[in-house]
């Protein structure tokens, strides 16, 4: 008798242990799939939010871009402040969420218009976020997008 009610509360505690790995699994995704919306609307010119971009991205943050070229947290931050690029649509979607304990991999389909140093890049683009937990909160560590054609 005994042995059956060990066995109980073990079935009964791994199973609790498993809901709670996957609803603090689920969580990070959608804390994610929200912080990736937000860095969209963020660097739209019109509601442009440098502060929340510096907050999301880490001080040796790269993005690796579809031309060729890479950019730093300094570069983009400047970039968007001087109006060298200069967002006026961003939209977001095709979410994928990988999480990895303190570390994630984030990709999705961005749509947008763009002007960057006077050249119209806008269009699709695939990408890739590389996202870190740091000191309790997602910073993104690195990017690369590719062009949809």
């Amino acid at each position: 008798m005994k042995r059956i009610v060990l066995a109980v509360i073990v079935v009964v505690l791994a199973f609790g242990v498993s809901i709670l790995a996957q609803q603090k699994s689920g969580s990070a995704e959608q804390e994610l799939i929200d912080l990736e919306n937000g860095w969209g609307a963020a660097q739209v010119q019109d509601k442009l939010d440098l502060a929340f971009l510096d907050r999301i991205l880490a001080d040796d943050y790269v993005q690796s871009n579809w031309d060729g070229t890479s950019a730093t947290k300094a570069q983009i931050l400047a970039s968007l402040k001087s109006k060298e690029d200069v967002i006026t649509y961003s939209a977001g979607d095709d979410y994928k969420v990988r999480v990895y304990g303190d570390a994630a991999v984030v990709t999705g389909r961005w749509t947008g218009k763009e002007t960057n140093k006077g050249k119209d890049i806008s269009g699709q683009y695939r990408w890739t976020d590389t996202w870190i937990k740091k000191a309790g909160r997602w910073q993104c560590v690195a990017s690369h997008n590719s062009k949809i054609s």
